[in-house]
Order: C-alpha cells, then sequence, then structure tokens
C-alpha cells in the first residue's frame, strides 16, 4: 500500500464484481485491480476478439459530476498519446450509468511488482526501462501533458519486454497557455515517497516534475529502496525539499558511473538544475555503454529532437529479452522445490486428461480460428512456448506447455506447466468449465508443491469456483490456508491474492488476516 496525500472521502460501499457482465461490445471476463477512483477489469471485445483492460468508474463516485469530469479527462489525456511506451485508449463512454474507459492490455507487471520479485535490475535491464520511459515521457512533453505521477506502479512492463507508462488521471493538460488542473476537486496531488519538490511546496509543474519523479523510480529499481524513506507522508516530504540522497555508486558499486550521475541529474531539489526535457535525458542515457545493452542507442540519432524519438518503440533486442527474463524469471531454488519426479507424474497425469478431454469433446470452448484449433506449433524452448500461449490464449495453446515439454524432463518445464495451469483454470473459469477448473485448481494448492504463490492461487481459485457451484462452506475451507500462505509472499503479491478473491468472500478474508496477525499471535482455525 502507499501512502498517499489524499482528501477525507465519504465511505465507500461494498463494491460489486462485474465480471461476467457486458458492457456494450465488452464480455468482462474478471476482475484485475482496483484503485481509489476506479476498478479494472480484463475483457473480451467481441467484435474484433481481442482482450483489453477495461476501467469502470466506482458507482459511488459516478454522482460526483468532479469525479466524472476528472475520470474523462484521464481519458482524453491518454488518448492524444499514441506511442508504443504508453498504454493506449481505445474508446470511452458510459453504459447504464457505468463511466468506463477501455484501453489496452498489458500482459506482465507494474515495476513495482518485478522489484518485489526479483529485487534492484541488473544495470543493462534498468537501462532499457529507462530508455522506454524517457520515450514516453517525451512523447508527453510534445502534447505538453505533464503526468504528475510517475511511479513504479504506473510503469507497466510487457511480458515481451516493451515497457508502457499508465494512468494519465493526475496529468495537466496545456492547451493555448491554460492549465487544466484538476487536483483542486479533492484527488491525490501525488504519491508522496516520488513526488517533486515542486509538488510538495504546490508551486506549478512541468515536465522537469515528471522527470524528477521518474528520477525516484530510477533509484528505487537500482538500490532497491526509496532514497527518502519516513513513517508519514509529511515526513517523507519534507526530505524531498531539505535532504540529499545517498550516492548510488555508493550502495551499487557495479553500476557505470555515468548512469549514476544522470541518475542524481534528476534528482536536483531545482527543476532548472535537472534535464529539461526528456530530449535532453535522452541524449545522456544513449552515452551509457552497458554490457548487454542495446547499442544501436549510441549510434545513428544525432538529433534527438527529430520525430523519430516520437515513433521509437521497444523492439525484441537484447536488453529488450533480458528485461523480459527478469521480469518472468524464478529463482532456481524455488523451481526444485517443487518435488521432482513425482509431482512432474501428477501434473503430467492432470495434464494429459484434460488433453484427453479436449480431443474428444463435441465443440470448442472458444471460438477460435481453425488453425488454432488444429495445431499450435511447437516452439524453441518451453519459455518460448509459455508466451506463444498467452498470444493465442486459447485451451489448446495452454495444453501445448505439456504437450510439447512434458514437465517429468525438467524443473523448468514443471514451473511453465504451473504456470500453463494457472491460466487454463482461469480460462475454464472464465467459460463456466468449472469441474475443469477445480482440477486445475486443485493441483495448484496441492501441498506437493513448496511454492507459496502457487498454492495460494490455488485456494483462491478453489475458493471462487465453489461459491460459483453454491458450495459456500467449501469455499469457506479454502481461507484459512490461504491465509496461513500469505505471509510468505511480498506485499504485492498478498494484495493480488486477496484481489483474486471473490467480494462475497472477503470479509471472511480479512477476518482471518487479522487474526493471524493479532498480538497473540492466533492462527486461523483449520478444522
Amino acid at each position: 500500500m502507499t501512502n498517499e496525500l489524499t482528501p477525507v472521502e465519504a465511505p465507500e460501499q461494498m463494491p460489486v464484481d462485474l465480471s461476467g457482465r457486458r458492457l456494450g461490445d465488452y464480455h468482462l471476463l474478471r476482475r484485475l485491480g482496483r484503485g481509489g477512483m476506479a476498478e479494472v477489469y480484463l475483457a473480451e471485445q467481441q467484435s474484433l476478439g481481442r482482450q483489453v483492460a477495461v476501467k469502470i468508474l466506482k458507482p459511488s463516485l459516478a454522482g460526483n459530476d468532479s469525479y466524472v469530469r476528472r475520470f474523462m479527462h484521464e481519458a482524453k489525456a491518454a488518448a492524444a498519446l499514441v506511442h508504443a511506451n504508453i498504454v493506449q485508449i481505445h474508446e470511452v463512454g458510459c453504459i447504464d450509468n457505468l463511466h468506463f474507459i477501455v484501453q489496452e492490455y498489458i500482459e506482465g507487471l507494474n515495476l513495482r511488482q518485478v522489484l518485489d520479485r526479483r529485487g534492484p535490475l541488473e544495470a543493462a535491464a534498468a537501462l532499457n526501462v529507462m530508455r522506454q520511459v524517457a520515450a514516453a515521457l517525451h512523447k508527453a512533453g510534445q502534447q505538453k501533458i505533464v503526468h504528475r505521477d510517475i511511479k513504479p506502479e504506473n510503469i507497466m512492463l510487457a511480458a515481451s519486454g516493451e515497457v508502457k507508462v499508465a494512468d494519465f488521471g493526475l496529468a495537466r493538460v496545456e492547451k493555448g497557455g491554460e492549465s487544466v488542473n484538476l487536483t483542486q476537486i479533492g484527488v491525490t496531488m501525488g504519491t508522496p515517497l516520488y513526488m517533486s519538490p515542486e509538488q510538495v511546496e504546490g508551486k506549478p509543474v512541468d515536465t522537469r516534475s515528471d522527470i524528477y519523479s521518474f528520477g525516484i523510480t530510477c533509484y528505487h529499481v537500482l538500490a532497491a529502496r526509496t532514497p527518502f524513506e519516513g513513517d508519514t507522508p509529511l515526513k517523507i516530504a519534507i526530505q524531498h525539499l531539505q535532504n540529499e540522497p545517498r550516492r548510488l555508486e555508493d550502495l551499487r558499486t557495479d553500476l557505470p558511473d555515468s548512469l549514476c550521475r544522470i541518475v542524481h541529474k534528476m534528482l536536483a531539489k531545482r527543476p532548472q538544475d535537472r534535464y529539461q526535457n526528456a530530449t535532453e535525458l535522452l541524449r545522456d542515457l544513449r552515452t551509457v555503454q552497458v554490457e548487454g545493452a542495446d547499442e544501436s542507442w549510441a549510434t545513428g540519432l544525432e538529433d534527438w529532437n527529430l520525430p523519430e524519438i516520437a515513433a521509437m518503440s521497444a523492439s525484441l533486442t537484447e536488453a529488450t529479452q533480458q528485461l523480459a527474463a527478469v521480469m518472468n524469471q524464478r529463482q532456481p531454488s524455488r523451481w526444485k522445490r517443487f518435488g521432482g519426479p513425482a509431482v512432474a507424474m501428477i501434473l503430467a497425469g492432470l495434464l494429459s486428461g484434460v488433453l484427453l478431454a479436449w480431443v474428444s469433446r463435441p465443440a470448442p470452448l472458444l471460438q477460435v480460428t481453425s488453425n488454432q484449433r488444429v495445431n499450435v506449433e511447437r516452439q524453441d524452448t518451453v519459455r518460448d512456448q509459455y508466451f506463444h500461449a498467452i498470444s493465442i490464449g486459447s485451451e489448446e495453446a495452454w495444453l501445448s506447455i505439456a504437450k510439447y515439454f512434458p514437465p517429468a524432463e525438467s524443473e523448468e518445464n514443471q514451473y511453465y506447466a504451473l504456470r500453463g495451469t494457472q491460466r487454463l483454470a482461469e480460462l475454464y473459469q472464465e467459460t463456466g468449465n468449472l469441474d475443469r477448473a477445480l482440477e486445475c485448481f486443485r493441483l495448484l494448492a496441492s501441498p506437493q508443491f513448496d511454492d507459496p504463490y502457487f498454492r495460494a492461487t490455488g485456494l483462491a481459485g478453489l475458493a471462487n469456483v465453489y461459491l460459483a457451484r453454491g458450495e459456500l462452506q467449501q469455499a469457506y475451507q479454502q481461507l484459512p490456508p490461504l491465509v496461513q500462505l500469505l505471509p510468505d509472499l511480498p506485499l504485492e503479491v498478498q494484495q493480488m491474492v486477496i484481489d483474486e478473491v471473490h467480494t462475497r468472500l472477503r470479509t471472511e478474508l480479512r477476518r482471518l488476516i487479522r487474526e493471524f496477525d493479532s498480538p497473540e499471535g492466533a492462527r486461523p482455525n483449520l478444522s
């Protein structure tokens, strides 16, 4: 949870899960997350057959014109920014008094989740993130748009290694010399850990404020901590005004001095001492020499204020591939805890049964193309097979992971088979095949796997499926063991798992969490 300077708001009603509902051309599949103003759903656009993210303004705020204006402002600000490193807006509308924004769905994690999972990034991967975000800020600067809330949570990393800036809800748009500033309607002014000194003081901001916030983010990425910390937002804010951060080169002796100098220039207290725009930042970033980074950045672009920057996008270069690997890599020691050949046999047995059922079924679960139905091509590696399955999204695609890369052959195969099983379970759940979903979630929740993430995901999925089947007692029985697994997960991942649990079960889940965390050290009743 981030500390934010937020106003006191009216008590919010218990949110209603809209999963399964149709909103015009969009079928809401499952809830991805929620924020202070809106909830985000994974949806399928029926007319185009593609997955999108649908952000829906909370009904409790829909009657407030100020919040509706801010919500629409976010859509307009982001829609003006067409760039490979910015999450794209497809549509905005209102149906049945539900205000919504349809945007590009990013299959991946945000930068905060990556940091929680992997710790500080290596120089090459960090440099790749910095270059792509700087390209996005350049595009925003061209349109005179200031993001105002650059932080790791708003930087998305796709499975391909592409980096995309999201959430322009606090953006300020300047048109004709006038500033459209919505902070006066009672919204946050940013997140204290990443706020610029001028934001702290309530002064006018421009792109240099975003550069400062991005500098804090880069420091966090490289040092695994923000430069200024405190137990209250006020204490953190004061440090932005008065304190100098500890030098990065003292914390990471492996980093190039040039990279450290760039980050600290971004963190200058006075705006005039920072990079004056993202073009200047990009020029310096291209001079940083890091082994494994994309060398094509260093040559051939002598004039960085040309339109090429606006059209620049991340390609699958060595650095981008390394970033993708960072996102999806797990510690080998975690793989070794899966249980070896016995677990591989269990996994293979389940997936073989599912594959047999798929072959003999009368009709496919999903409407897919004939080519997808007949054959999913084998890729060179199990990891490539997993990402190929993501791009297709069909039942056969997920089954192809274990089909082409048997779990018994390697621990890495086991790992990606489990990830595929997780996605297959979600697919079955979304399409109403609850029996198959139960099988998959039971496998993930099995004590045979000493991986808390897969087990927690399995238990949350079991609870939801039992609830959908009307088996309430069975659903509640999954919650105590789930609570016991949560402390073994990073905080961001804990929240992701909790958010996956259906709202009807969440009150009991929170009660068990409070009981588990009580000073007496009480444990949930597992009986």
